[in-house]
C-alpha cells in the first residue's frame, strides 16, 4: 500500500515560512538538529530507529580471528644443556632427540646429536653436522 502524503506537509505548501513562524527561522542546518548524519545517536536517534532499523547501529556476529599456526621451536642452546646434564636418551653412542617442531640455530653446540625434527634452519643444520650430528625429518 502506497504511503500517504503527510497533511500538514500539503497543508502547508505555498506557504511563505512553511509553519516555522518569521521566514528567516527556517533556514541553515541547525532546524534540521545538525548537518548529515550529526546526532544520529543523540537527538535523531528515535528516528534512524523507526526508518532504517533496530540493527542500523553497531555490529552483528563474530568475527573469525585468522592466525597463523604456530609450531613449538626449540633452540640449539637448549639441546646442549640436556645433552650435557645427561637428560636425552642414547641411541648408538649418540644422544638423541625427537622434537615435534622446529629446531632454530641459536646457540652452539659441541656434542654429537641425532635429531629428527619437523623441520629446521639451514644454520642449524650447518652447526649440527659440524659438531657430528645429524639431522632427519619425522615420519
Amino acid at each position: 500500500m502506497p504511503k500517504r502524503p503527510n497533511k500538514r506537509k500539503t497543508k502547508l505548501h505555498a506557504k511563505r515560512s512553511f509553519g516555522r513562524g518569521n521566514k528567516k527561522c527556517g533556514r541553515g542546518a541547525g532546524t534540521r538538529g545538525g548537518r548529515g548524519m550529526a546526532g544520529s545517536k543523540k537527538h535523531k536517534y528515535t528516528s534512524i530507529i523507526v526508518n532504517e532499523g533496530k540493527d542500523y547501529f553497531g555490529r552483528k556476529g563474530f568475527v573469525r580471528q585468522v592466525s597463523e599456526k604456530k609450531i613449538p621451536v626449540s633452540n640449539l642452546y637448549d639441546l646442549e644443556s640436556k645433552a650435557t646434564k645427561g637428560n636425552l636418551e642414547k641411541k648408538e653412542g649418540k644422544a638423541y632427540f625427537e622434537f615435534k617442531g622446529k629446531i632454530l640455530g641459536t646457540g652452539t653446540i659441541t656434542t654429537p646429536i641425532t635429531i629428527k625434527a619437523l623441520s629446521w634452519s639451514k644454520k642449524a643444520e650447518e652447526k649440527i653436522k659440524a659438531a657430528g650430528g645429524d639431522i632427519s625429518k619425522i615420519e
